[in-house]
């Protein structure tokens, strides 16, 4: 079922569950990481002076990861990498950041891009919502190249890790719009199904 969250009175029970001791600091640097990001990322768009070929959303994409793998690492948490993306692992569950697009959109509008990587498929695959506890076997219509590639995900993440999404959209003028993070299902044209989702608060840009 699909719920949204409201964090005044802490966080929320789907987030406890995940995050145990950790669920109220990780609601809380979410937030503050991507504000973050976005501030540098931001930066970089002014410095290259472009206007419509602007390096912010390649720049925000990493900044988010590496500012999610740096919450990880302060709270004692794992960081794993993934074919050179570290991705931030706490308590068995892997912070997935998504920026689904560059303004304000509903979530249900929130779709993988047709030239995604398929890293990114694959760690819905191996980690997302209904996929097997342990690693598949291998079945008709599923190529050999295929099946390795899941497997090498699934043993670098983690055999027990699970993913949480965390889709926000924002632009580089206006920051971030929005936040969501639940468990998300990839379907097979690129949407998501939601299982559970909240809405995180937008924190200010930090000043440095």
């Amino acid at each position: 079922m699909s719920v949204s969250g409201n964090h005044a009175a802490g966080p929320s029970a789907w987030a406890v569950e995940r995050f145990g001791q950790h669920a109220g600091a990780v609601a809380a640097a979410v937030p503050l990481q991507l504000a973050k990001a976005h501030g540098k990322a931001h930066a970089a768009h002014l410095a290259a002076g472009l206007k419509k070929r602007s390096p912010y959303g390649v720049a925000l994409a990493g900044l988010v990861r590496e500012n999610l793998a740096e919450t990880a690492r302060e709270m004692g948490e794992s960081v794993r990498d993934v074919r050179g993306y570290e991705y931030a692992v706490i308590n068995d569950h892997a912070l997935f950041p998504f920026r689904y697009a560059d303004r304000p959109r509903p979530l249900d509008r929130a779709r993988l891009s047709s030239n995604a990587s398929p890293t990114r498929r694959r760690l819905f695959q191996a980690h997302g919502p209904q996929s097997p506890d342990g690693l598949f076997e291998v079945e008709g219509g599923l190529a050999t190249e295929e099946y390795l590639g899941l497997h090498e995900v699934f043993e670098e993440l983690g055999a027990s890790t699970r993913l949480v999404c965390v889709f926000f959209t924002s632009d580089a003028e206006n920051g971030v719009h929005v936040i969501h993070w639940g468990e998300a299902h990839l379907e097979p044209d690129r949407t998501f199904t939601w299982l559970y989702k909240e809405q995180l608060p937008i924190v200010p840009v930090p000043l440095e």
